[in-house]
């Protein structure tokens, strides 16, 4: 039987939305899809629906770049209201308690410092994360919130830049991946002796995207217009890959990566990058202008991980 051709174009790059409130990240996908008529996309790093900023679209060969882009920092502003605790731990979600507390900003700064560097986070009960093979915010929908354990997260930066009112505390988060906002805000109103959620909360950066490559989704295209939007509004498959060190490889060595051999480290020595790591470090394969593939470092070879 001869085998379905897969419906929409084949192309290949990034797309950087700077997400609306009140859409799920796979709404956001769905609709961009439709708009370029692509064959494959996805996002790099999921934001709740009442969330905006940087949501990165993947089409093609840039849906194997994905990890890598969630493995990067990300920068989150919040704005987290005292008070009250909601079942979702944001403003989307229902009143389940209340606190007459209301933190100084001497309190606030001086809980931060427990919430910096490695910590450990519950995640918020309407998460994705599974439990016995259910999705938490599934459970805790039908009334049967799970119980969820502390994860390890690692907190960069975390610092209260803004105070309207005393209802109201604005903070900056850099992160790595896997961290939850609405836990820090949860966890923090608790600590300064109160109750709290998120109001608010905008992603202004996704490893090497920022808002200055961002995009609304009004503007792809005009509402009368049939056409596919032009893959010339993609940002190239390598962007993503920019914070890691290239290395130049020969057109015979290129072959042999993709062929899943293993290069040794000797034949390449005078073009490994010094801030490649050889216990274990990733390096960008590059032939010319052409991106090969992503390969790590280790015991003397140059290993093939992620050929594109």
């Amino acid at each position: 039987m001869a085998r379905r051709k897969p419906k929409g174009r084949q192309i290949d790059g990034w797309l950087i939305v700077d997400k609306p409130p009140g859409m799920t990240s796979t709404d956001v996908v769905n609709r961009v899809k439709r708009i370029f008529d692509a064959q494959k996309a996805g996002h790099g790093g999921t934001l709740d629906p009442l969330a905006t900023g940087i949501l990165p679209i993947a089409f093609g060969a840039a849906t194997k770049t994905v990890p890598y882009v969630m493995d990067g920092t990300k920068l989150y502003r919040f704005t987290l209201k005292f008070g009250e605790s909601r079942d979702t731990d944001d403003a989307d979600g229902q009143v389940v308690a209340t606190s007459d507390v209301r933190p100084t900003d001497e309190k606030i700064v001086q809980e931060l410092a427990a919430f910096r560097g490695d910590i450990m986070q519950v995640p918020p009960v309407y998460s994705a994360i599974k439990v016995a093979g259910e999705r938490a915010y599934d459970m805790a929908r039908e009334g049967r919130a799970p119980v969820l354990e502390a994860r390890p997260a690692r907190v960069d930066r975390f610092e209260l830049i803004e105070r309207p009112d005393a209802d109201t505390a604005i903070f900056e988060v850099a992160s790595g991946k896997g961290v939850y906002m609405r836990s820090l805000a949860r966890d923090l109103a608790v600590a300064c002796g109160s109750l709290g959620h998120i109001g608010q909360l905008r992603r202004l950066r996704v490893g090497p995207f920022n808002e200055t490559h961002a995009i609304s989704l009004d503007k792809l295209r005009e509402p009368d217009d049939t056409l596919p939007a032009s893959p010339d509004l993609l940002l190239p498959v390598t962007t993503a890959l920019a914070d890691i060190p290239a290395l130049a490889l020969t057109e015979a060595e290129a072959a042999s990566l993709k062929q899943g051999q293993a290069l040794s480290l000797v034949a390449l020595m005078g073009r490994i990058p010094r801030e490649a790591d050889p216990d274990g470090g990733l390096a960008r394969a590059m032939a010319g202008n052409r991106l090969i593939g992503l390969c790590r470092l280790e015991d003397g070879l140059l290993r093939p991980e992620r050929v594109l």
